[in-house]
């Protein structure tokens, strides 16, 4: 039987309908307004060439800086900052000072260096902005300049329309994330500006959103914490000889070998971090039959090992997220073809998970090379050490919200970064950091780092717009 209501209630019904979506989408409206505006701040950033060691972060960073001042930003409230001995590696900071001084600030945090490229590698000038197909072209057009600019352009847009925060805002547009070469902005800025970045919490990259082959989104990626970089050295010495002369077993060559070949044979045990254990827990259903229940097991704790052993075999990022590892990279030794190598040298690169310290996987190193005759040592200082960020309510609630409402049925998923990020400096120096951008990526990398480097237009204005609202939701 059916049941047919009132004309008037269902007049009723429609209207409230239409009142509430009027509401709902009065938000994104304004979060999306000024778009020629930004474009323009986009091109211009794009098209500033920052990489190492041509290029000039200073330059783009004096160009944004002169943004926010025709915005009516303060000098007392934004500077460009620079180390007189790295002239072209300068950094811009600024602040949007909140009501409410008992709020520790947030944190808006994007480096704007970028990997070289080459012009006669690429098939449009990588460091002019070309819109193609549905996609932005350019070094930098993703990796970070996207990011840099949204932010950039909230801070404009807020002190514009006359924003007064409760928390204070506080941008950081840095140099030198993207090389060891070059001075790092955010290790500078906070041994000699700490100021310009102390807060309660920071918005980095990391994390971002994924699409399917076919361009649909499959979810909201938030990144909280990374796994930290470490390169050891092996070193094996012989006393050499003329190559007819073969001695059994006295060879720094074999040695090295055979002292490599267990590091690579190894596996690190398990070492399960809170974002990883979400992020398997949230990723089982969007995967098939055993791998998904593997990972569902993870996500509720009662993982056996053969669970992590399928997960473990079935991609190689999954592993990296479970634990610590560790490959050989380079290796150099031998002095001439008809004789016995007098020394060996290899580096070995490893991506810690974040809590284990760096000497603990020296003396494991050691063990697993099992010679005495192949010596292992720390290629660099440690970096900082960090701790994986809590994924609290207050961080995830907003995330969660918004993603549902722009992106109904996708799921924000935690992550635990296996690269490396600014993050690791600011997480070390005790700013909880996270990754969540809202604009979301092929599957095939958008040629970041690489050839051809791409953005899809819509996800830079999706995450232009999910940005400012988000800031907007943890600072009003």
């Amino acid at each position: 039987m059916s049941f047919r209501r009132p004309a008037a209630a269902a007049a009723l019904s429609i209207a409230l309908f239409a009142t509430a979506s009027v509401h709902a989408a009065a938000p994104d409206q304004q979060a999306r307004s000024g778009e020629a505006e930004f474009r323009g701040l986009y091109k211009e950033l794009v098209e500033t060439d920052t990489s190492w060691p041509d290029g000039s972060c200073t330059l783009a960073a004096q160009r944004m800086g002169a943004r926010l001042k025709a915005a009516g930003f303060a000098d007392g409230d934004m500077a460009v900052i620079v180390d007189p001995a790295h002239p072209r590696e300068g950094n811009l900071t600024a602040i949007l000072r909140g009501t409410d001084a008992k709020l520790p600030p947030l944190l808006l945090l994007a480096h704007i260096d970028v990997v070289a490229a080459k012009r006669a590698d690429w098939a449009r000038d990588p460091f002019t902005l070309v819109e193609e197909g549905g996609y932005f072209y350019g070094r930098g057009t993703s990796d970070d300049k996207a990011m840099a600019a949204a932010f950039t352009d909230a801070m404009v847009r807020y002190r514009a329309e006359g924003y007064k925060p409760r928390r204070t805002i506080k941008l950081a547009l840095t140099c030198g994330e993207e090389t060891e070469k070059a001075l790092n902005g955010v290790e500078y800025l906070l041994k000699n500006h700490p100021d310009a970045l102390s807060a309660g919490w920071a918005l980095n990259e990391g994390g971002g959103g994924s699409l399917d082959e076919s361009g649909k989104p499959v979810a909201q990626g938030v990144q909280a914490g990374e796994k930290v970089y470490q390169d050891f050295t092996f070193t094996a010495t012989a006393p050499g000889g003329h190559s007819s002369r073969q001695t059994p077993r006295v060879n720094a060559i074999g040695w090295m070998a055979a002292a490599l070949s267990r590091i690579n044979d190894y596996d690190f045990p398990v070492d399960l971090t809170p974002a990883a254990r979400a992020y398997f827990g949230a990723s089982a259903p969007l995967y098939p039959g055993k791998v998904s229940a593997a990972m569902a097991a993870i996500g509720a704790g009662k993982a056996t090992d053969a669970d992590y052993a399928a997960v473990s075999a079935e991609n190689a990022s999954w592993n990296a997220t479970l634990r610590t590892t560790c490959i050989p990279t380079l290796i150099s030794g031998g002095h001439a073809p008809n004789a016995q190598p007098q020394s060996v040298t290899a580096n070995v690169n490893c991506r810690i998970i974040p809590g284990e310290s760096v000497e603990s996987v020296l003396a494991r190193l050691a063990e697993i090379a099992a010679d005495p005759k192949v010596k292992v040592t720390l290629a660099d200082p440690p970096q900082p050490k960090s701790s994986a960020p809590e994924l609290t309510p207050q961080i995830m609630g907003p995330i969660e919200t918004l993603t549902r409402e722009m992106w109904p049925g996708v799921p924000v998923i935690p992550r635990l970064a296996t690269g490396a990020t600014d993050g690791r400096f600011t997480n070390a120096a005790g700013i909880p950091t996270y990754g969540v951008s809202g604009m979301f990526a092929d599957p095939d990398g958008q040629g970041v780092h690489g050839l051809n480097e791409r953005i899809r237009v819509k996800s830079l204005m999706d995450g232009r717009a999910f940005l400012y609202r988000l800031v907007k939701a943890y600072t009003r």
